[in-house]
């Protein structure tokens, strides 16, 4: 698989994660580095993505994921391969 070709990952975050701009930056972070998908909080406190783009660019979103925001402790990642797509990128309301 090339750096170039695209992918899409789910992830649930867990931790420290709601409350402190993570869903804000996260969208930020995508924007910059052109990242499709949606991010929203979940009510069990935990938040969820789904992040589609160029392997090397969702590679580094998990990897910003994995530490999130200032004021955010992130205690685990869980990323699964996703069939969903997505077009831009969407801050979702909690579900």
């Amino acid at each position: 698989m090339s750096q170039d070709e695209d992918v899409a990952r789910h992830l649930l975050i867990r931790g420290i994660v709601q409350g402190v701009g993570f869903r804000w930056f996260m969208a930020q972070e995508a924007r910059k580095l052109r990242v499709n998908g949606w991010v929203r909080n979940l009510r069990d406190g935990r938040v969820e993505a789904l992040l589609c783009g160029p392997q090397a660019a969702v590679a580094a979103m998990i990897h910003w994921a994995s530490f999130g925001p200032a004021g955010a402790r992130v205690d685990e990642v869980w990323v699964e391969e996703s069939p969903e797509r997505a077009q831009g990128f969407e801050r979702r309301p909690t579900i």
